[in-house]
């Protein structure tokens, strides 16, 4: 048995209005009507462009829970990577996260341009563009021993803003 990709992952919220406003107006993730009937307090979404039947499940507990110590006094995860098509895309979104207050950092892994965010319970998730498998070069595989700041503008003159990401590394080629 070989695991190929993440299918969904589910994620527990303290308000199930906030988080759905999140990732749906900053994110562009839509809400996938899959909710067991008499079940309140969860939703289903899928994002932009999935071929999943869903990617994310968010289930309500409440405002009293306390954040998520993971890596800072507990173990647990430490955040969920989406991939996005085009350098174009990563920025629209690093707009969008700026605007909302959730835009926590960016890097540049060499094979990877990534933002870092944070949604409104503070649960880290990265969203990222990778360089295609024609486009790797001995510098850019180099580059993945170190992590530098990530200068969107360079990356797009370099890669092109409309070239499709992960074509022979995550996506077939």
């Amino acid at each position: 048995m070989g695991i190929h990709r993440l299918n969904h992952a589910v994620l527990y919220i303290s308000s199930l209005d906030r988080s759905l406003a999140f990732y749906r107006d900053v994110l562009g993730f839509s809400v996938v009507p899959m909710t067991p009937d008499g079940f309140s307090g969860a939703a289903f979404l899928q994002a932009p462009g999935s071929t999943n039947d869903h990617d994310l499940g968010l289930f309500e507990i409440g405002g009293h829970a306390a954040p998520s110590g993971a890596g800072r006094g507990t173990v647990g995860l430490y955040h969920l990577a989406w991939e996005v098509d085009t350098l174009d895309e990563l920025e629209v979104l690093a707009t969008r996260l700026a605007a909302a207050g959730a835009l926590v950092g960016t890097s540049d892994h060499g094979t990877t341009k990534s933002l870092y965010g944070r949604d409104p319970d503070g649960l880290e998730f990265e969203v990222v563009w990778l360089v295609p498998a024609d486009r790797l070069d001995e510098q850019t595989l180099v580059a993945r021993k170190r992590i530098r700041p990530l200068d969107l503008a360079r990356e797009k003159q370099r890669y092109g803003a409309r070239t499709r990401g992960g074509v022979g590394v995550s996506v077939p080629g």
